[in-house]
């Protein structure tokens, strides 16, 4: 046999294994931009069961269980692969959002912290931490109304707040 054919073969199967790889990706992202969860979790299982720490597909996964409106299995997912791949900005933020929408504000705010550490320039995350510095702001306004017997400067801030997040895109 010629000493190039097992290297042929094996740069025939990297590539042909990488374009599968690209497929199980594109084919998971495509369900679930039609919300075929079922479809897309046996997709993302099937590819784990052979690459467990993938961490491309660990994130498609907590997305699938978020659609399935399992978000403590999705949460779960997102701490797995933020403790795996600290390294990784997206699981930190979309962990971050999940904890935002439990209004678990100072959970996520760290979590948020975690993504620009991790990518100082990640503009999604820069953007989601002052939407949670917002929350936070509008739960302390919140939490100053009910404290003080006349609020009078914390009712102004509060509203100032809320009508910067109301007019946030």
């Amino acid at each position: 046999m010629h000493p190039l054919i097992p290297f042929l073969v094996m740069c025939c199967f990297a590539l042909f294994g990488a374009n599968s790889h690209a497929d199980v990706y594109s084919d998971v992202n495509r369900l679930l931009g039609a919300q075929e969860w079922a479809k897309a979790q046996v997709q993302a299982e099937q590819h784990l069961k052979t690459q467990p720490t993938d961490p491309q597909m660990r994130l498609l996964m907590s997305r699938i269980q978020e659609g399935q409106g399992l978000a403590a299995a999705a949460m779960a997912t997102l701490q797995g692969l933020t403790q795996s791949f600290p390294e990784l900005p997206e699981p930190h933020n979309n962990l971050a959002a999940l904890l935002a929408r439990q209004n678990r504000y100072a959970e996520a705010l760290l979590a948020l912290q975690a993504a620009v550490r991790a990518r100082p320039d990640y503009a999604t995350a820069l953007e989601n931490m002052g939407d949670v510095y917002v929350a936070l702001a509008i739960e302390a306004y919140q939490n100053a109304n009910r404290s003080m017997p006349q609020p009078r400067t914390a009712n102004k801030r509060l509203a100032a707040e809320q009508l910067l997040k109301a007019s946030a895109p």
